[in-house]
């Protein structure tokens, strides 16, 4: 159980390392509140995709490690703002919960972002839809609002 578990979070985070390592991209590292609440990171690949990472304890299942990763796509120009950018973004991914019963899964985000014009931070507001697909079948939520610092 614990090395099916293992296995899913190494195949996670070695996918996303692989997909950046290839040359130089901005990083962005801050927080997420909401469920889950913890760490997060985004690898951007070019201007319209990313790599998501999150870190953090999940209070849904009850006192989990809560691990994603996902790959997300942005759309600009749907939503008009003076100043800065504010683009939608969806994607996929997989998670990971360490708990008595370890889970595995798929996430589907969705969400909005804005990108500040003079300042390299971001603001972002996520929905989440997940499919538990170890050790049982279910569908599962998650939503928080974040904030991170671009390097």
């Amino acid at each position: 159980m614990r090395r099916i578990v293992t296995i899913a979070a190494v195949l996670i985070i070695a996918s996303a390392s692989l997909a950046v390592a290839a040359q130089p991209r901005k990083v962005s590292v801050g927080v997420i509140l909401g469920q889950p609440t913890g760490l997060s990171a985004k690898l951007w690949l070019d201007q319209t995709s990313a790599i998501d990472l999150a870190a953090a304890w999940s209070f849904l299942p009850a006192g989990s490690l809560y691990v994603h990763a996902d790959y997300l796509y942005h759309i600009y120009h749907l939503f008009d703002v003076s100043k800065g950018k504010l683009p939608l973004y969806f994607g996929v991914g997989g998670t990971v919960a360490l708990q008595s019963t370890p889970t595995i899964g798929l996430r589907f985000p969705v969400g909005i972002e804005y990108l500040f014009p003079d300042a390299p931070i971001d603001l972002f507001l996520e929905f989440g839809l997940g499919l538990s697909l170890y050790p049982a079948t279910q569908f599962q939520g998650s939503g928080g609002i974040g904030v991170r610092y671009t390097f």
